[in-house]
């Protein structure tokens, strides 16, 4: 019953996200809404139907603090590849250290118990 649930959940968020996508300009943005928010808020309805909304807001929780520390990677990896021209490799993998370092501060900070 649960797979039935997020395949049918995981198809309907796909596709709207995708139908928000192809609406939105520049269509490079199709891509980014059809794949990882749909994901997430399909993890997160089978989160609050399995182990309720009190996990459930610490899973999402965890997921804003990993979509922040992404951004700071990101964030880094384009500066050190457009404003420094590092190649690709180097600046990926030397980034992961400010991807960590963000994650497990902003852990600290709001997740801790």
């Amino acid at each position: 019953m649960q797979y039935l649930f997020r395949f049918l959940m995981g198809g309907m968020i796909v596709s709207l996200f995708a139908s928000l996508g192809d609406v939105l300009k520049p269509k490079s943005f199709a891509g980014l809404f059809g794949a990882a928010p749909s994901v997430a808020l399909a993890t997160l309805g089978l989160t609050v139907l399995a182990d309720g909304k009190a996990y459930a807001a610490l899973e999402a929780r965890s997921m804003v603090v990993g979509a922040a520390s992404f951004f700071a990677y990101s964030a880094l990896c384009t500066w050190l590849m457009l404003r420094k021209k590092l190649n690709a490799a180097p600046a990926t993998i030397g980034s992961l250290i400010v991807w960590l370092a963000a994650a497990l501060g902003t852990w600290a900070v709001f997740l801790r118990r």
